[in-house]
């Protein structure tokens, strides 16, 4: 007769299971190494994770993760203003900033058009991009969604509709490898693409 996991224990693999990369295996063993050799650690997470889930929201203006109702990138008078850049994820958003080349702000669309996976214009924030976009202050908007059939198709979406309000409108130069993610590309590479931007 197979012997059953405590259900509790089933219920902690499959809530793991939801984190990218990680598969039944994996959940499996990161659940038995917790409750067997770190169950401190494993309250710690459980509470970061319940207090994140209560404190974080969307800031007003570039639509990133805060604590706050506008994030501290947002408020620096420093950024230069009139420069608008989307970016699909939070953690392109941090590459991007890691260059040291990049001094305007953000808009981060928490996604990308995917029509198959009911992705659509609402999913990523397409009006909250248009009022911040044609906010009178905003002079260039540069396209730096990923390299991928998805990232392409919504950089193209995103220039026809903000061209046709008026603005420029930029893309990353080629710099960056055709078919990878900004999360996972090198910093000097984003850098040289942000410095070749081209008009799209």
């Amino acid at each position: 007769m197979k012997r059953r996991q405590p259900s509790v224990l089933a219920t902690m693999i499959d809530a793991l299971r939801r984190l990218p990369g990680i598969g039944p295996k994996s959940a499996q063993r990161i659940a038995y190494h917790l409750m067997q050799n770190d169950q401190e650690g494993a309250q710690r997470l459980g509470r970061s994770l319940l207090h994140a889930t209560q404190v974080l929201k969307h800031c007003e203006r570039c639509n990133t993760f805060t604590e706050h109702e506008v994030c501290e990138l947002c408020r620096d008078e420093r950024r230069d203003s009139t420069l608008l850049c989307v970016v699909e994820m939070p953690t392109d958003q941090i590459m991007l900033e890691q260059t040291l080349t990049y001094c305007g702000l953000y808009f981060v669309l928490m996604g990308r058009l995917s029509p198959l996976n009911g992705i659509g214009p609402c999913e990523i924030y397409f009006n909250r991009l248009m009022r911040r976009a044609t906010d009178s202050v905003v002079t260039e908007v540069m396209l730096a969604t990923n390299f991928t059939n998805e990232g392409e198709a919504t950089a193209h979406y995103l220039g026809q509709m903000l061209k046709s309000r008026g603005l420029t409108v930029t893309r990353l130069a080629r710099g960056v490898p055709v078919g990878s993610e900004l999360e996972y590309v090198d910093a000097g590479t984003i850098a040289r693409a942000i410095l070749d931007r081209r008009s799209v």
